[in-house]
Parts: C-alpha cells; sequence; structure tokens
C-alpha cells in the first residue's frame, strides 16, 4: 500500500471542503460525494451509532467547478493558473500508481485502486464523519439491564399500596360536612339580595363608547322617568324582552313621554345615530338639551307603561336608552 506524497497535500484541502460541502470535485479525477445518514442503532450489539456524513465517489464528475482549485488559491496566495497546474500534476500521479496496479490512499477519506477491468474502485473510510453537527460524538455501546423485569416492580408496588379501607370513611365523613355547607351558600344568594347587583350593558356601538360618561351626566341632569310603583331597575338598559311585572296605569298625555338612545356633546355623532334609527323604520329627531348636548329622541309615546315597553325593545341595540317626560 503506498500513501500519496506531493510537494501540495491536495488531500488535505479535500478534507477541509468536505466539511461544508456536499460534492468536491478534483478536475481530471471524479468528485467525492456527501451521503447523510441519520443516527441509528444496532439493536445485537446495542450501539447508538450519531448522524454521519459519509463519503463516496463518482469518476464521471471530473470536470473544473472552481471549488478545489480555488481553495488551494486562496490558502497558498497564489494565482488561479499555478494552483490548477498543481492539481494537474497531482492528477497525473495519481493516474500512474493506479495504473501500476499500486493503492492510494486519502487519509481519512478512503482508498483508490484498479480493479481486473482497469477500472477504478473507491473504499471509503468507515470512521470518517464530515457531518458538523456530529462533532465530537462517537458511537457508543449500552448494554440492557439483566435480570431486570418491570412486571415484577409493578406487582411489588400494587402489593405495597393496597386500596384503605378507612379512606373511604374519611371521604364519607368530609362530604358529611361539605355538601351542607355548598347547599347553605347556593340558598343564601338564592333567598336573598345579598349577591344582587346592578348590571350595565355594553355595547359594541363607537357612538356609545365613546360618550358613554357624557351620556350617563346628561341622563342625571335631564328629567328622567321612572313608572310608579316600579322599581329603578326597570328603567335603565336591560336585555330583558318582557315588560316589567308591576305596571300602574298612568294618566294619558299625548307624546308625553319620549325614549331617547343617546346624548351627544358632538353634533356630528348625534347626526349618525339619527341615521342609524332612520335606517332601522323609525322616526328619529334631534333634541338641543339646555346642557348643550344633543339628545336623539328615537319614539314619543302617549303613555309612560308604553315607553316603557319601546325603550326596553330598543335597548337591545342601543343600550343606554331612557325615557325623558316631555314638559
Amino acid at each position: 500500500m503506498i500513501k500519496e506524497e506531493s510537494a501540495v497535500d491536495v488531500t488535505a484541502f479535500v478534507r477541509e471542503l468536505l466539511f461544508g460541502h456536499d460534492c468536491v470535485i478534483v478536475p481530471g479525477f471524479g468528485g467525492f460525494i456527501g451521503n447523510y445518514t441519520p443516527a441509528r442503532i444496532d439493536k445485537g450489539p446495542g450501539t447508538f451509532y450519531p448522524p454521519v456524513k459519509q463519503i463516496s465517489f463518482n469518476r464521471n464528475l471530473n470536470h473544473n467547478d472552481g471549488l478545489l482549485v480555488g481553495r488551494i488559491s486562496n490558502s497558498l496566495q497564489i494565482n488561479y493558473g499555478d494552483a490548477r497546474n498543481i492539481v494537474e500534476e497531482f492528477v497525473i500521479g495519481l493516474r500512474k500508481k493506479l495504473e501500476k496496479g499500486e493503492k492510494v490512499v486519502f487519509d481519512n477519506i478512503g482508498s483508490f485502486i484498479n480493479n481486473h477491468e482497469g477500472n477504478v474502485q473507491f473504499e471509503p473510510d468507515r470512521n470518517a464523519n464530515y457531518h458538523l453537527d456530529s462533532y465530537g460524538l462517537e458511537p457508543f455501546q449500552c448494554l440492557p439491564l439483566e435480570g431486570y423485569d418491570v412486571r415484577k416492580r409493578i406487582i411489588r408496588h400494587i402489593e405495597k399500596d393496597p386500596v384503605k379501607q378507612a379512606s373511604i370513611r374519611k371521604v364519607l365523613w368530609r362530604a358529611a360536612v361539605i355538601i351542607p355547607l355548598l347547599s347553605l351558600l347556593v340558598m343564601v344568594p338564592l333567598k336573598t339580595d345579598l349577591f344582587k347587583a346592578k348590571v350595565e350593558a355594553t355595547t359594541m356601538n363607537p357612538l356609545v363608547t365613546a360618550e358613554f360618561e357624557n351620556n350617563k351626566k346628561a341622563v342625571d341632569e335631564g328629567n328622567y322617568i321612572k313608572p310608579p310603583e316600579v322599581e329603578e331597575k326597570a328603567i335603565p338598559d336591560s336585555d330583558e324582552t318582557t315588560p316589567p311585572a308591576v305596571v300602574v296605569p298612568v294618566a294619558s298625555e299625548a307624546n308625553s313621554y319620549i325614549v331617547i338612545t343617546g346624548s351627544f356633546k358632538l353634533k356630528e355623532n348625534a347626526d349618525s345615530q339619527f341615521n342609524i334609527l332612520k335606517e332601522e323604520g323609525f322616526t328619529p329627531e334631534i333634541i338641543t338639551a339646555y346642557n348643550g348636548f344633543y339628545r336623539v329622541c328615537a319614539m314619543m309615546c302617549n303613555d309612560l307603561n308604553t315607553a316603557v315597553i319601546k325603550k326596553d325593545s330598543i335597548a337591545k341595540k342601543f343600550p343606554g336608552s331612557w325615557i325623558l317626560r316631555k314638559k
């Protein structure tokens, strides 16, 4: 076996390029191709192998792609022509030795020899790994534990921790204490007003959201009307579709009650809600309040009971609607 020697170690440049490239061509000789192989396990001996990039050889890839020659030129600080001549002389020496039947070795890459038909045959170095992510990783062997049976461990665990009857009695005792307490907690809010709170309906309407505080102030300062003998919660916004349970008739007066859907400081916002109501089929009006706000009137009603029903219905689309008594 003869190891290839040269004034310039071309094989060193080939090894360096194989770490960063999947194909490195030696012009006039052939190309070295890196083939990725994932990590694997040999179950027989229990050996784990890391990912590897093994090298194969293709003699038909013998054109000059400039990779090897350019690397030699930059590394040795010589011109491209001189670097190409070095590679050509290296290839001529390889062919002469192969024709004589000698074996040529590329360190950590593989070996070459001519077969009986005169063709170049390549044998890769199985210990070489050009996969950068596997740097420093070596195959290792992990033998299975002898005499270890996981089934015995499971059986032994069950025998150690049998179901205790005492724990069932403890659970029943706790249930006897907790269940009455939970029943009491459920009944208290149902029988009393302890947890009842006023809930204000929200809306995605930008006009109502933008001037919510101004609207509340306008309601507080205006003449807000609620029906006699009816709780205050029947007038604010509500998602209920049915009229109040207790309704006391009020003396009729022509168009005495106005359903207001919004009160705005800016005239533009009032006009926008006016147009929305008009598209919904209402005959709205804009009323200027004494405090300078613009109130949007959806409709007028003759009696308070009718106004409450209309307000509850329209509040589904315009939360914050309220009733104003016409003076």
